[in-house]
């Protein structure tokens, strides 16, 4: 449930003045100013009115507060200047820190944490998607009981916000909540079923799959539509695809391929989504091919990938045995001369980067056959010559190889197939 659509409870909605508030804490790879922008992106994509931003160093966070009592002061003052309705924290705030906030702001309050949960809420289109989010919600908001979540189930009328809810409320809530929680976590777990079966028929069928990942806004969904002709949601706005779409493709020397878009990673990305949207990035963990796009344009570009790496890391993507992983420079539209060269020489350092835009279309054919390559390496052209009555390992070769021609005649079947060096392996052993 979006806090902001919940006019009854708090008078909140699209279009309210915020202010967003960046704690700097000890050492950041990140530009103050980077990040702020960031912020503001994530705040206008559920359509706030930004009306001030700064950023503040804390050299030592305060428990009832975050920050110190001077710099409360100040973002008290500038809130007040703008007539702010919310103040956004771009960092993590406790239950205490963000009550003791709203209380000297006089305005309400969320941190990153919440604001995200915000746009994942608002944009979730499947049924999944709303699980998903509304299990990371409860998570979120299970320990802010004392100022939410009062619409539940209530024991005594109004929505309790002046006075606050009693114990007997509260502890009520909890239940309720943990309950559907629950209820949510067996209903994703059918989903994650579901998605394993999908998954074991897309392998009998045996098209390769291709997982873009990078960081949101990166131009995953620009770069999905001009590889499939699709028209999958792809504005310059932070987040703008939250539910995996998938669509098939041709490339070089592989007749069928299957491209999934997925959902962009964020830095501090909130545990609770992490969790929560396991079951979508299960996707990027069954990919033959993983395909990192990165905004080589952006200032933060490296610290965006490493977040990326950490998160996929984190959900046993990367590592021993892991998919292989490309990676596209994408946006270089917006490079000048030098930084153009600069980044062509960098690449040409590395393997398995490419230099495109997926706006202007250019690096799109370098994009197709280096993923082609990746995806042929040890798919070789086989020619196997079977009986018209060996149904079964006709079945097989179809199963586990890209049949490319198949020429009957009398009662011999002549196949090309593109089959793996462990597949054919296989069958050889089914032949003996």
């Amino acid at each position: 449930m979006s806090v902001f659509n919940r006019q009854e409870d708090d008078g909140f909605a699209r279009g309210a003045k915020a202010i967003v508030v960046y704690p700097e804490i000890g050492l950041s790879s990140r530009d103050p100013e980077s990040r702020l922008d960031e912020a503001s992106g994530l705040a206008e994509a559920i359509g706030l009115n930004i009306a001030g931003r700064a950023s503040f160093k804390i050299r030592a966070a305060r428990p009832a507060t975050l920050f110190g009592a001077g710099q409360v002061q100040d973002i008290a003052a500038r809130a007040a200047a703008v007539e702010a309705d919310l103040v956004i924290i771009d960092g993590a705030l406790t239950p205490v820190q963000q009550r003791n906030l709203e209380r000297e702001l006089k305005a309400k309050v969320i941190d990153r944490t919440g604001l995200i949960l915000e746009i994942f809420g608002e944009r979730a289109a499947t049924a999944e998607g709303r699980l998903q989010v509304e299990l990371a919600h409860l998570d979120y908001q299970a320990g802010r009981l004392v100022r939410s979540w009062t619409h539940l189930e209530r024991q005594r009328g109004g929505f309790g916000f002046l006075g606050g809810p009693g114990e007997t409320q509260i502890e009520a809530d909890r239940r309720l909540i943990r309950d559907r929680m629950a209820k949510l976590r067996r209903e994703l777990e059918q989903v994650r079923r579901t998605r394993g079966l999908h998954r074991d028929r897309r392998k009998k069928a045996p098209w390769p799959v291709i997982a873009l990942v990078g960081y949101t806004n990166a131009g995953k969904s620009t770069l999905f539509n001009r590889m499939t002709g699709a028209t999958v949601m792809a504005e310059d706005l932070l987040f703008a695809t939250l539910d995996p779409t998938m669509r098939q493709i041709s490339l070089p020397g592989v007749d069928k391929a299957i491209l999934s878009d997925t959902v962009g990673f964020v830095s501090d990305l909130p545990t609770q989504l992490v969790a929560a949207f396991r079951a979508t990035l299960e996707e990027v963990n069954a990919a033959d091919l993983i395909v990192h796009v990165r905004d080589i344009s952006h200032p933060d570009s490296d610290a965006q990938s490493a977040d990326v790496e950490a998160v996929l890391t984190d959900l046993g993507v990367l590592g021993e045995g892991a998919s292989p992983m490309i990676e596209v420079w994408n946006k270089i539209d917006r490079l000048d001369v030098e930084a153009l060269a600069f980044h062509h020489q960098e690449a040409l350092r590395r393997e398995n980067v490419v230099l495109a835009s997926a706006l202007t279309g250019a690096g799109l054919s370098e994009i197709e056959e280096l993923c082609a390559r990746h995806l042929t390496t040890s798919h070789r052209l086989r020619t196997i010559i079977l009986g018209t009555s060996d149904g079964a390992r006709l079945a097989w070769v179809h199963a586990h190889g890209r049949v490319l021609d198949q020429q009957v005649n009398d009662d011999q079947v002549t196949l090309s197939v593109r089959m793996s060096d462990e597949d054919f392996g296989r069958f050889e052993s089914r032949m003996a």
